[in-house]
């Protein structure tokens, strides 16, 4: 018999002072079997990061086809392409190939640094590839305010990325590879 996903009903206030973004989204993320709620909350993340009304989540772990998150223009071209952990280079060089930008969300401690040494000289001649690494604490931090039904604030600005519930108010802070 197989799992089915877990349901996570989310209600995201995005304040981006960077790109005067304000907005707020109402969404259902599905937490594939196989997913961790540090991963899930990491995608919560990246779309209040890169907040847009063409912005979503997709099929994800279900699917190699698509990354975690994309961003399609009205002609179906795929804008952006976010994706989560530790892709293969391989799979690298397919989404800067059919994407305009991709971002990469590292995380993991020790195993996401290893990554980035192994993969940088092949990554960051790219121009249209980031990577962003998540510490291990934050995203221990952002998984235990995981809840299945959410209301987050997520306040953006130069320096500091900060998401706050009922309960907790978390700085993230994001360290930009290339």
């Amino acid at each position: 018999m197989a799992l089915n996903a877990t349901l996570f009903k989310t209600t995201l206030d995005v304040s981006d002072l960077r790109r005067h973004y304000y907005q707020r989204h109402q969404f259902t993320v599905a937490r594939h079997p196989s997913e961790t709620d540090e991963r899930m909350m990491l995608r919560i993340l990246a779309f209040a990061l890169y907040a847009d009304e063409h912005l979503e989540f997709t099929k994800g772990l279900s699917t190699d086809e698509e990354p975690d998150l994309w961003q399609k223009s009205l002609t179906g071209e795929i804008d952006l392409w976010i994706e989560m952990g530790l892709p293969s280079e391989k799979r690298v060089r397919k989404a800067r190939a059919i994407a305009k930008q991709v971002i990469i969300f590292i995380y993991g401690g020790r195993t996401a640094q290893m990554w980035w040494e192994e993969n940088r000289n092949k990554i960051s001649q790219h121009g249209n590839v980031k990577i962003f690494e998540v510490s291990i604490e934050d995203s221990t931090a952002l998984k235990d305010i995981a809840q299945r039904t959410m209301r987050l604030q997520c306040t953006i600005d130069e320096d500091s990325v900060w998401v706050s519930d009922t309960e907790n108010n978390l700085e993230i802070k994001l360290t930009e590879h290339c």
